[in-house]
């Protein structure tokens, strides 16, 4: 694997290092269903909320392959953590697309800075000289308690309709302050509740021209080979990174468990159990062949842009499929662990509760929905798809 920059194993090294602290803060994120502040700032002096972030504007600029193995490593150490970096770090690839003046002033000038966006557009944006009027509440708004700017995901609406482009109705990522927008307490589950994902809402906020991005079919601006990946993939290899995650750290919370905990109505210890022994075979054969695919094929897509500058549709196909059945082959290991866990399980506070949760969360996801495997199937047999997620 290239890595393009010499900067660029710092961050898996940093993430290495910062799990100590993120275990450590893990009762504290799921209470108080956000980042703390210290791990926060740890994280954003990393650099690691940066690493999509062009080079030339002062970001890293991670090969997509890194940044796959970073999510994980941080997933590893707290699901919500490594999602809500993720979301934070992937949504920054915008800057690629922008304005460079008004990207550095959004990313780089402002101090540990995260845009916290949002995956519907509910709002409406009114162009006005220099720019655009938008309103509009939206959800799940992944990092919006430590995010320093909200993206309004916006239609434009010009002499009252809706302005047409390329035939569809004009999206926009309209970029402002979260000092001008009012964030409402939502997120209340049961599962990865660290990532902050509340709704916000905007009023009638000017936003410069320059501050706003097509969210599909913009003109990059810098021409990494990152940048050449759609980016609804990149969201997808983050995500499947942190489930796979999530899996891994269930079977070796079930293997501590195992070894000290004697089953009632049973002889001897869990671990000593041959359905046990069993389960954690096939769990360990199935993570590993759902990782070796996502991460070949992670390799790849990105060997295939460096070479020729472009995606194939067949590489977007196969990344949707093992980002697809990564997320729920991690379902599959966790549910299988925690139902022969036993009562042990059940409780709050107990890793493998946390892991369950976390995980049925993550499959709600647009990226975990099952029905992919039916596009994919359809692919396959020479049918026509929506290639809107490729």
């Amino acid at each position: 694997m290239n890595v393009s920059s010499a900067t660029t194993p710092s961050l898996l090294a940093s993430a290495v290092r910062l799990a100590p602290m993120i275990r450590d803060s893990a009762d504290d994120i799921e209470k108080t269903r956000e980042l703390p502040r210290p791990l926060f700032e740890a994280l954003a002096d990393a650099g690691l909320f940066h690493m999509c972030v062009p080079r030339a504007l002062g970001g890293f600029e991670v090969d997509f392959p890194q940044q796959v193995r970073i999510a994980e490593e941080l997933g590893k150490a707290d699901a919500s953590t490594a999602w809500a970096v993720a979301q934070g770090a992937t949504f920054a690839s915008f800057a690629a697309y922008m304005d460079p003046v008004a990207a550095r002033e959004i990313w780089i000038d402002t101090p540990r800075s995260v845009v916290s966006n949002t995956p519907e557009p509910s709002g409406k944006a009114i162009p006005v000289p220099g720019g655009f009027r938008v309103s509009g509440r939206h959800s799940f708004s992944t990092g919006c308690m430590h995010a320093s700017w909200v993206a309004s995901q916006a239609q434009i609406i010009d002499n009252g309709e809706v302005r047409q482009r390329d035939g569809k109705p004009e999206l926009r990522f309209m970029i402002a302050p979260k000092a001008e927008a009012q964030v409402f307490d939502t997120w209340h589950t049961r599962g990865m509740r660290g990532t902050g994902t509340h709704h916000f809402e905007v009023k009638d906020v000017f936003v410069p021209e320059a501050r706003t991005v097509l969210t599909r079919g913009a003109q990059r601006i810098s021409d990494g080979t990152r940048y050449r990946i759609p980016q609804t993939l990149i969201f997808l290899g983050g995500d499947a990174a942190v489930a796979l995650a999530v899996a891994r750290s269930c079977i070796d919370a079930f293997c501590d468990l195992a070894g000290g905990k004697a089953p009632r109505h049973m002889t001897g210890l869990l671990r000593e159990q041959p359905v046990a022994q069993y389960n954690v075979g096939q769990c360990e054969a199935l993570l590993r062949s759902a990782r070796a695919l996502l991460l070949d094929t992670v390799d790849d897509i990105w060997d295939g842009a460096s070479r020729t500058g472009a995606v194939t549709m067949e590489q977007r196909v196969a990344m949707r499929l093992c980002g697809t059945h990564a997320i729920r082959t991690a379902v599959q290991i966790v549910q299988s662990i925690y139902a022969d866990s036993g009562a042990t399980a059940i409780f709050e506070g107990n890793v493998l509760h946390r892991y369950f949760q976390d995980i049925h969360v993550i499959t709600q996801h647009l990226q975990a929905r099952r029905g992919f495997y039916e596009m994919i199937g359809k692919y396959q047999m020479g049918l026509p798809i929506d290639e809107a997620r490729l």
